[in-house]
């Protein structure tokens, strides 16, 4: 392998020995549990003390990711979003990942505070709690009151935890680079995965995202009054300190006071799922983790919204994409629901687009016999994912992490109440979809745009041909193929035409008793032979497992 082709080492050197060595150890596992051999199992077990080997593949992958800390959890928490990559077991097991950060002293935090704003945190705060109400990975939260009285939430970043995450960062990268050489790995798209994981990670460490985030939210919802987002305060917030109104209300998992406060359970459900559809299909801009602890009814009936640190954003196109798929799915048409999957997944060499399309009318013949009153898009958009993973084909990132949102979705409304049905819900947006794609305002946008891509092709096409051109008449024109899985095949062409001579070759010198000999026997055709018939055997064998 020339050098050039190795991926750089992280300079964090000690680090990654780490991480080398928890994934081999986990990888060792894994191949004992395959084996026979009880006397290293008893070696490797859980916390619990119970046998690692006995775990699932999927339970193994999260006490990995587990004890290599922080970084590694956050992948495998968006890991769990992604069952089309990873399968939806071990994505149901990482959905189960936790964060247990014990809390910073108070002294750091007040002196972080103190840092970060430029003034005693007594200056700026009438009240300050030091013992935090919530500590994650990234962050810890405290109480606090404005010098106006107003009560706020602060959120504090960790100290060095950005220089932490940058280091397990290049370790992921290089990691990825050696894993994306496998063929058995490299369908997983490994270095895109983690470039995505990258920029997600990087901008959650940004706390003026989610500030911005909040002043988006609000603003997009200015006009709805049944919706409250906590205000911010950007004199009080920077990339490190976040201070926002504290929103006091009853949390949407909290039945008995919901009850006890007489709310329409159903009637709040609609109206939360119905906010998440104009963030999608109206904004293109939307909140990417409606599990119900991210959900308060405040005092006055209104819904909160909190924790926007997890949004997503949709292009005209992509949006386009899911509004056709979720058509596709109500409608019932398997054939159009297959072509478009097919158009928006990454097909594999070797496709097999006719079994596929038949796993399609099989979910269509399931799902579309259903009563719409009792359709579950949940567990519909699961099957296309798990139909999806079947076919080895890959979905979008974007589409794969909308979906997780319609999921998560329909589970918090079920929670509140089980007569909510999201495909109802999602049925009046059929038309505006329609009007929208139809309106002149949409098809004088898509001209102007197909105009300027073609304007800009029309401009540059002279210089292009030109150089071109040039590069002909001057010999420096070259064309470069590139033939995909062409290597092996290739390889075990020229082996075999190496085998071959070499038997012949060694036949002749032992049919013509070449010396030296031992007897009768010429001992360079004698040992040549052997060596190519061991040669050949090889061959034959690697030929025969790999079909």
């Amino acid at each position: 392998m020339k050098l050039h082709h190795l991926p750089m080492l992280p300079r964090n050197a000690r680090r990654f020995g780490e991480v080398v060595s928890v994934l081999a150890r986990y990888g060792l596992v894994e191949w004992l549990s395959h084996t026979d051999f009880d006397g290293p199992k008893k070696f490797f077990t859980t916390h619990g003390g119970e046998p690692l080997t006995d775990q699932s593949r999927g339970t193994r992958i999260r006490l990995a990711l587990t004890e290599l800390g922080t970084t590694y959890i956050k992948l495998g928490q968006m890991l769990s979003t992604r069952p089309d990559l990873v399968g939806e077991d071990v994505a149901a097991e990482l959905s189960k990942l936790q964060e247990h950060v014990p809390a910073d002293p108070a002294e750091t935090v007040l002196a972080t505070v103190a840092a970060e704003l430029g003034h005693p945190v007594n200056d700026v705060f009438g009240e300050f709690e030091s013992t935090p109400v919530a500590s994650a990975s990234i962050g810890q939260a405290h109480l606090a009151r404005l010098t106006d009285g107003r009560r706020v939430i602060v959120k504090v970043q960790h100290p060095g935890i950005e220089a932490r995450i940058r280091s397990d960062l290049e370790i992921l990268e290089a990691l990825a680079s050696l894993a994306e050489k496998s063929a058995e790995l490299k369908r997983y798209r490994p270095v895109n995965v983690v470039k995505e994981f990258r920029r997600s990670l990087l901008r959650e460490l940004d706390f003026s995202r989610e500030e911005r985030n909040l002043q988006q939210f609000a603003v997009n919802f200015a006009q709805n009054k049944t919706v409250r987002f906590p205000e911010v305060f950007p004199d009080l917030s920077t990339s490190r300190v976040l201070t926002m109104e504290l929103l006091d209300g009853i949390n949407f998992n909290d039945a008995t006071k919901l009850d006890a406060q007489k709310v329409d359970r159903e009637e709040l459900a609609r109206r939360g799922a119905i906010i998440w559809m104009e963030m999608i299909f109206r904004d293109g801009f939307f909140h990417a983790d409606p599990h119900p602890g991210n959900l308060l009814v405040l005092a006055d009936g209104t819904l909160g919204i909190i924790d926007c640190g997890m949004v997503d954003r949709i292009d005209e196109t992509t949006r386009e994409t899911v509004e056709d798929l979720l058509v596709g799915i109500a409608g019932g048409d398997a054939t159009h629901l297959a072509r478009l999957l097919m158009r928006l997944c990454e097909a594999p060499p070797g496709f097999d687009e006719a079994a596929f399309t038949n796993d399609i009318a099989d979910f269509v013949a399931f799902y579309g016999n259903q009563p719409i009153d009792r359709f579950q898009l949940g567990g519909a958009l699961n099957e296309i994912g798990r139909t999806v993973s079947r076919g080895n084909l890959v979905l979008p990132s974007a589409v794969s992490k909308l979906i997780k949102v319609f999921v998560m979705l329909e589970g918090t409304a079920r929670l509140l109440s089980p007569s909510v049905n999201l495909l109802q819900l999602i049925e009046p947006y059929h038309r505006q979809i329609l009007r929208r794609r139809l309106s002149p305002r949409r098809q004088l946008q898509k001209f102007q745009r197909v105009f300027t891509e073609w304007r800009h092709l029309g401009e540059n096409l002279p210089r292009v041909v030109s150089e071109v051109l040039q590069q002909v008449q001057s010999g420096q024109f070259d064309i470069h193929l590139q033939h995909r899985r062409l290597e092996p095949a290739v390889n075990r062409l020229v082996m075999g035409m190496i085998v071959s001579a070499l038997f012949l070759g060694s036949a002749l010198l032992w049919s013509n008793n070449v010396p030296p000999r031992l007897g009768e026997y010429s001992v360079i055709g004698v040992l040549g032979c052997v060596v190519s018939a061991f040669l050949g055997l090889r061959l034959i064998w690697k030929i025969w497992r790999n079909e």
